[in-house]
């Protein structure tokens, strides 16, 4: 089920921001898909205006470390 779509990537941190178009909480496990990109991870963490949160709603813009470098636009499914 897809979940949301990347707005932007800080690769200095590893760091992608995930404008949601449903709920994500941290454990939850995500799919990321993108040009030849395709990966799963667990959320370990997110944040919303830099600070930490446990879980996030539609309409919310998170940021998320993630484990490979993204681009603008890559879609995020719950799996």
């Amino acid at each position: 089920m897809e979940i949301g779509v990347v707005s932007n990537y800080f690769d200095h941190v590893g760091v992608a921001a995930i404008k949601l178009a449903k709920g994500l909480k941290v454990g939850d496990k995500i799919q990321v898909k993108g040009g030849e990109i395709e990966f799963e991870q667990a959320v370990g963490s997110m944040q919303i205006n830099r600070v930490e949160v446990k879980s996030a709603k539609k309409g919310d813009e998170i940021g998320i470390k993630v484990d490979q470098k993204v681009r603008k636009g890559y879609k995020v499914f719950k799996i």
